[in-house]
């Protein structure tokens, strides 16, 4: 079933629990973010993308893979907007619309080093066995 860019933005609105309409632009939620130059959309244009119906630009984004999921940008935000559970569902609507995982279980053992922090490990779990 294709969806329209709108219907996708409210099943992304609905997904994460997110009132895109409170968002007040202050960009506290990208400055934040520890992989904010990594992102070729950051926290705080997700937010806009998801409020204007931008979604296709989503599901395409590289951002959606970059998040650390740390959610710096929910603590930070003042208005409570959660853009990291925006980010969230939009990685989510992917991997439903692709059937699979982004990565299978056999990839991740040669991602894995004794230097990485064991939240990067809650947080790739988090990404990829929804």
């Amino acid at each position: 079933m294709h969806r329209t860019e709108q219907e996708q933005a409210v099943l992304i609105r609905e997904i994460s629990g997110v009132d895109t309409k409170k968002c007040m632009k202050c960009g506290k939620c990208s400055a934040s973010c520890p992989a904010y130059e990594e992102m070729d959309i950051r926290p705080h244009q997700f937010v806009s993308y998801v409020q204007n119906g931008n979604v296709q630009a989503l599901l395409e984004s590289a951002s959606i893979w970059k998040c650390l999921s740390c959610f710096a940008c929910v603590e930070r935000c003042p208005r409570d907007v959660k853009p990291a559970r925006l980010i969230e569902a939009v990685r989510l609507m992917v991997i439903r619309q692709r059937g699979e995982n982004a990565l299978t279980a056999n990839e991740i053992p040669e991602l894995l080093n004794e230097e990485l922090p064991q939240q990067l490990l809650a947080s790739a779990f988090r990404k990829y066995s929804k």
